[in-house]
């Protein structure tokens, strides 16, 4: 027992392999089938490898707790350095299908804790990845998450699979084989997400496949279309032009060595029609819009984004097919528009009774409203609108299906349950947002970063083909997902707000809290939000009760929610971050440290010099809220090439902060006591971090840990007027 303190000190407060855990987490953004983020999109998700990691060392003592096993610092190293090392061997994604690994892991586990393991509390889980990587370490989550996607993702990761784990599929033909022979795991849930989702696409496409046509070819053959290219449009401010410019940053094709290609843009009295090249030269004009405005193809008239957004608010903006992309043999075939594709598409219907809700009005993420698209559906063609309200009905029907082929009511709502998140990624690959990539030849999905920027020229994908944003490509990704889950023991997931949040017991607290301002997860969510209620409401009706997903507790600070009132907004952030984990430092057992990551730019700008807003705002309600640092950890857990990281500073490193209670005797110093102490405790810390041997990039951050722990234990650090 460490008696300065009171408490055992945790592995977590002592030493981390940070380099194994930073290398994986970083190679992990990289992993795509099987991984359980391809389950459903969420933004700026924890790594698995750190969250495993960290989970691992917040519940083992460290070795200089125990003096009378480890009596010197020499044994204290070797214990520690075993249990180091055993974290390096379960970072990596590889070591997920290691059995005998995971076994030794929880003997572990169960050596120090007992039979009876404790909770893992998660009142923010967003993305789900906390409480997957309990599971996989043997142990039952509590989660929650104000957002009920947020909410519904987790549960599909930790709550719905448990049940089914080593049993066979239901549908016909299948369930003759004995589970122990092949349908270890989830195996025979995936294989039913797969045989259903067929289903779903004969019969949508029996409903909708006429607008989907195929696209015959300069030698008379019918070939499937990948996409449809389109290009927005508006009327030239010239009055002695104008013509229907088309706006368009590139007209490229491929870029791809030996099968170039791109668009030739022709005037035609007032329009302007499209031809095809393959010149590998490339075309004259890059685009017509670039980041000071557009210019009219006709008469080389610039055209202002004022003009622009005039006439998009007034409902003018139009759309024009660009060109068509086809299955050829083995290659990609390029074609003109086709008029009859055109009219078709454009005389296709939006469908009555669809979900929708207004947009964002923040303009760092939500700039469509600025060009008329002010709701949701507006995101969206009506083609894309009628075939996503297809695929969800009939997703509807899956529940009956299963039922009718011997699976029970449970098990239908956990079937439907995946292939709803199949149409939640068709429809991440189904909007007026998307792009064509020229690089890879393929449809790039919407949320490219966590925003809804406008896009000039946008891919209408085809969900039949087999190319990137079909159904059944959905469905697979979804299948692959469940296959590598854990699948037990299985977790509890809620939705609801942290201060509210309610365990049966004393809990262990790990959690990754929204970032002050930088991401709005509501809004962005509502995306998704609409088609999955649309989808699984009658499978999840309490977390699809409301018409969007709530905002007003919301926990971030968004001054466009607030009249525009930053001071307001970082008001409402920290006395609502300050109430959360005063509630969930009162959950606590005070047997182990509660661990919070936290991801914060790493400066801003201030009248008086460099700032951190959200990392200040951050620790100061956490101190307020009674708890006292005792680690940081600095973890690189997102990608230096990540859009947002290229055009900001936004999210550059994650902090996990090692946390416990405050004594409600905690003192109260001044400030030459506290620097009394500081330096009389640092240099020991900093030492035994340099020992460990830690990056250099690492070190700064890390001993910023210490330096905290000392601030934080005192009730008080007044100056020396007192205040």
């Amino acid at each position: 027992m460490a008696a300065d303190h009171g408490f055992r000190r945790k592995l977590i407060e002592v030493m981390l392999p940070l380099e194994a855990i930073d290398r994986e987490a970083s190679r992990e953004k990289s992993l795509r089938h099987g991984h359980p983020s391809t389950l459903h999109l969420w933004w700026s998700r924890k790594p698995l490898a750190a969250c495993r990691a960290v989970l691992f060392a917040q519940l083992l003592d460290d070795p200089s707790a125990h003096p009378e096993k480890f009596p010197d610092p020499e044994s204290q190293d070797a214990e520690r350095k075993r249990l180091l090392t055993l974290i390096e061997r379960m970072v990596p994604w590889e070591a997920n299908r290691d059995t005998r690994l995971w076994e030794e892991v929880r003997d572990e586990l169960r050596t120090q804790l007992g039979e009876q393991l404790p909770l893992i509390a998660d009142p923010f889980c967003g993305g789900g990845s906390i409480p997957l990587e309990a599971v996989r370490l043997g142990l039952a989550p509590l989660a929650g998450d104000l957002n009920p996607v947020a909410a519904l993702i987790t549960k599909g990761l930790v709550g719905v699979p448990a049940p089914f784990v080593d049993r066979p599929p239901v549908h016909p033909g299948e369930g003759s084989l004995p589970a122990a022979e092949g349908w270890r795991g989830l195996k025979g849930l995936a294989e039913d997400i797969r045989h259903y989702g067929a289903w779903v696409a004969s019969e949508a496409r029996a409903r909708i496949g006429h607008l989907y046509p195929d696209v015959r070819a300069a030698d008379g053959e019918h070939l499937t279309v990948i996409a449809w290219l389109w290009v927005r449009t508006v009327t030239c401010p010239n009055p002695a032009c104008r013509a229907i410019a088309p706006l368009t940053s590139s007209f490229w094709l491929s870029k791809k060595k030996g099968g170039e290609a791109w668009v030739k843009p022709v005037v035609d009295g007032r329009r302007v029609r499209f031809e095809i090249s393959h010149d590998p030269a490339g075309p004259p004009l890059d685009g017509t819009v670039n980041r000071r405005g557009a210019t009219c193809v006709r008469c080389s008239t610039p055209i202002p984004f004022a003009h622009v957004r005039a006439e998009g608010t007034a409902g003018r903006l139009g759309a024009q097919l660009l060109a068509i992309v086809a299955e050829g043999n083995r290659r990609r075939v390029y074609l003109p528009p086709d008029p009859g594709h055109e009219k078709l598409a454009l005389q296709v219907s939006r469908p009555e009774d669809l979900p929708n809700g207004p947009l964002s009005s923040n303009p760092r993420n939500f700039n469509t409203p600025l060009y008329g698209l002010t709701t949701y559906l507006d995101l969206f063609t009506n083609r894309q609108l009628v075939a996503l309200s297809t695929f969800s009905d009939v997703v509807r029907e899956v529940r009956g299906k299963v039922v009718a082929d011997g699976g029970k009511p449970e098990y239908a709502d956990a079937v439907t349950t995946y292939l709803g998140f199949a149409v939640s990624r068709l429809a991440d690959y189904s909007s007026a947002l998307c792009s064509w990539n020229i690089s890879r030849i393929m449809l790039r999905n919407t949320f490219a970063r966590q925003a809804l920027p406008m896009v000039w020229d946008f891919a209408e994908g085809n969900p039949f083909s087999d190319s990137s944003g079909n159904w059944l490509g959905a469905v697979e990704w979804v299948a692959e997902a469940v296959e590598e889950l854990p699948g037990k023991p299985g977790g509890t997931v809620v939705c609801g707000d942290a201060a509210e949040f309610c365990a049966p017991a004393p809990v262990v607290v790990c959690t990754d809290p929204p970032y002050f301002d930088n991401i709005g997860y509501a809004n962005l969510a509502d995306y998704f939000y609409l088609w999955l209620r649309r989808t699984l409401a009658d499978v999840h009706p309490n977390l699809f009760a409301t018409m969007l997903t709530p905002k007003a507790a919301e926990l971030v600070a968004d001054p466009y929610r607030l009249g525009g009132d930053k001071a307001a907004a970082r008001k409402f952030f920290e006395e609502n971050f300050e109430r959360a984990f005063r509630h969930l430092a009162q959950l606590a057992d005070p047997r182990f440290p509660l661990v919070v990551f936290y991801a914060f730019k790493q400066s801003e700008q201030a009248a008086d010099g460099v700032t951190s807003t959200g990392w200040e705002t951050m620790l100061g309600a956490l101190l307020r809220a009674g708890l006292m640092i005792t680690a940081t950890w600095p973890l690189r857990t997102e990608r230096a090439n990540r859009p947002n990281a290229q055009e900001s500073n936004a999210l550059a490193s994650s902090v996990a902060l090692v946390c416990r209670p405050r004594p409600p005797v905690a003192e109260v110093t001044d400030r030459r006591g506290f620097l009394t102490a500081l330096h009389a405790e640092l240099p020991r810390r900093v030492r035994e971090l340099q020992a460990a041997s830690l990056p250099p990039a690492d070190l700064p951050q890390s001993a910023i840990g210490p330096g905290i722990a000392v601030f934080s234990r005192y009730a008080k650090v007044l100056e020396s007027d007192g205040s």
